[in-house]
């Protein structure tokens, strides 16, 4: 049999469900209760004639009654000075009914203020804003991403960057005041929440976003984290009809293709970390200043990458265009159905809705130099040489991560019939080395040991190897891994320094602070891993059509960036002009973009020696030594 409820029972679930209901419902029955003393009060004083009347009146009306009543239950000390006992007693009930409602709505009163504090804190409440960029999750790259997007905001009235991660609002906004130190026009709000959470998501308004970038935890499995947070911000109830501009990262190339299927109707760069990052070792190691290149593109401190339409190039070719401006420096075009053509052949005909690719200090300096010949020095260009064949090289690659079997058949792709690669690294890594690639033009030999040992290294005869690659410890925490590797740095910049032989060292650095550190041992280039990739995810975000250009660049089978000797374009010595530069690469199918000068090599304060698309009229005199930087296939 069903109990039934008795009527207390019924009082004290009804109660119990109004004390839950929030600051503002307390306080509005404090208030009914407040009323109905007074208006209690007020009636009996009222009703009560001169018996309960202040001594030496007749009697008071309601509405005087209730005016005396409320000043009694807002400030106690006020009954004092009441005369007649009557009156005195209905006071007194009020006062003690005032000072219990009183205390009682200072305490909801202080509990609320402090609970909405405390919900401030946690970074709760919805961002208001529009066009802004939304940052989900956190790690070591916003530190590189949040100052790039500072400086694109640059060109906007005002800029907003909204983070979303699963941390304490004030830590993060702490870290960030550290580490970032002039926001300009950029204003950085902190929010908690998941960035898998649907509902969290909702806090920083990503339907109302310019972009949304989606950063990978660094422990855990990434991928799948990315892929929940893509699918809470696509399937979301509150989404617009309009594609998405989202930019993330992902390290297992099986996770791209679950993500473009997730990310169909929207547009959605993923930046395949691993592969990239492998690649471009792969590149510098065999090209000095290559790293120094890629981050002068990437980044928005100089000179980027635009699109532009120019109707006055419609009907021209390709090789026209690259001589038609003075201040950019063209690399490509993007034709109107959205495809990306770099480099392409001279005779390419610019169709009208086609937009020209260039490098440039802004989109606005993208302009027609008005030159109808412009002054190409022809007796300073030198014919194209027939290329000679590389020799075998040898590479030594100390340590092992999840970038090196990338690396090893990168290396293989450029290297000559004959070539080899030595791997040193731990004996558990041995099979996995031995197994990692089918090499068609080197062959692969294992060594167990530690890659710090200086008598192990020493041992190795690394004064024979053409090329040496310091790979990181992925298995050591950050500043672990990047202090292992400048021990080996020291090392091997002390053997080198014992031999002339020249021979190239490149090493990856997890943390952008340890490069500082590291110059101190000459190191030819560091690829930094995460700060390359954060640039170039700060780039997409900007820019989606970007996604084109940097999938042909960093793509084996692609047109790539080449550090190639400038004797081999132009004559040495005489004052040449970079239309001259840029002519003779374009006669041998080749996009000029730069040159690196050989005696800032180390000069950091000089770029190292990189020059991204100089001036075309200004002159330079090159010496043996200097590199020109091309677009080119091989």
């Amino acid at each position: 049999m069903t109990h039934k409820p008795t009527f207390t029972e019924k009082f004290r679930y009804w109660f119990d469900n109004y004390m839950s209901s929030g600051t503002l419902a307390l306080i509005g029955g404090l208030g009914i209760v407040s009323l109905a003393v007074i208006l209690m009060a007020a009636g009996v004083i009222s009703l009560g004639g001169s018996l309960l009347a202040p001594e030496g009146s007749d009697g008071m009306d309601f509405i005087e009654a209730a005016w005396e009543s409320m000043m009694r239950t807002l400030d106690p000390g006020t009954m004092g000075g009441d005369m007649g006992w009557g009156f005195r007693w209905v006071m007194l009930f009020v006062t003690l009914g005032g000072i219990f409602i009183i205390s009682t709505l200072i305490g909801v009163l202080t509990t609320g203020i402090e609970g909405k504090i405390d919900e401030l804190r946690k970074g709760r409440s919805r961002v208001l804003e529009s066009n802004h960029t939304v940052i989900l999750g956190w790690s070591p790259q916003i530190f590189t991403i949040i100052p790039e997007l500072i400086i694109a905001n640059e060109n906007h009235k005002r800029g907003t960057i909204a983070i979303l991660a699963d941390r304490d609002k004030l830590e993060m906004e702490e870290e960030i005041r550290k580490r970032v130190e002039n926001m300009r026009n950029t204003r950085v709000i902190c929010r908690s929440g998941s960035p898998n959470d649907p509902t969290d998501l909702e806090i920083v308004s990503p339907h109302l976003a310019r972009s949304i970038i989606i950063l990978p935890p660094d422990e855990g499995d990434a991928d799948a984290a990315v892929i929940k947070s893509t699918l809470a911000l696509t399937n979301s109830p509150q989404r617009h009809p309009a594609p998405y501009h989202i930019v993330t990262q992902l390290r297992n190339e099986h996770s791209l293709d679950i993500l473009r299927i997730i990310g169909k109707n929207d547009h959605l760069s993923a930046i395949l970390t691993r592969d990239i990052i492998a690649r471009v070792t792969a590149q510098t190691s065999r090209q000095s200043g290559l790293s120094v290149v890629y981050t002068e593109l990437l980044d928005f401190d100089g000179d980027e990458i635009y699109f532009h339409e120019e109707p006055a190039l419609s009907g021209k070719t390709f090789g026209d265009a690259l001589l038609a401006y003075e201040d950019s420096a063209l690399i490509g075009i993007q034709q109107a159905d959205g495809t990306t053509l770099l480099n392409p052949r001279s005779g390419t005909r610019f169709s009208p809705g086609d937009r020209v690719i260039a490098i440039s200090a802004d989109d606005d300096t993208i302009r027609l130099s008005g030159l109808n010949n412009p002054p190409i020095q022809t007796s300073l260009i030198r014919s194209a040489a027939k290329r000679i064949a590389s020799p075998p090289e040898k590479t030594l690659l100390l340590g092992w991560n999840a970038s090196a079997p990338v690396i090893i058949r990168e290396l293989d792709h450029y290297a000559a019939k004959g070539s080899s690669v030595t791997v040193v690294a731990g004996q558990e890594f041995e099979e996995q080395a031995r197994a990692c690639c089918e090499l068609q033009n080197q062959t692969l030999t294992f060594r167990a040991g530690d890659t710090a040992d200086r008598v192990l290294l020493d041992a190795l005869g690394i004064t024979e190897y053409d090329h040496v690659i310091a790979l990181a410890d992925t298995s050591l925490d950050v500043q672990t891994a990047d202090a292992r590797t400048l021990i080996t740095l020291l090392h091997l910049r002390n053997i080198a320094g014992m031999d002339e032989t020249p021979f190239s060292i490149v090493s990856e650095m997890l943390d952008l602070r340890n490069r500082e550190l590291a110059a101190v041992t000459n190191v030819d280039d560091f690829i930094v891993s995460d700060h390359l990739i954060s640039l170039m995810t700060a780039q997409l975000s900007e820019n989606a059509d970007l996604n084109g250009v940097f999938n042909d660049l960093f793509d084996a089978e692609g047109n790539e960036i080449y550090l190639k000797p400038v004797a081999d374009y132009v004559e040495l010595g005489q004052p040449v002009n970079f239309y001259t530069v840029v002519e003779a690469a374009r006669r041998r199918h080749e996009t000029a973009i730069g040159y690196r000068l050989a005696a800032d090599a180390r000069n950091s304060a000089a770029h190292f020696g990189v020059r991204i698309n100089p001036k075309k009229s200004t002159e330079v005199r090159f010496v043996e030594g200097d590199r020109l930087i091309v677009l080119a296939e091989e």
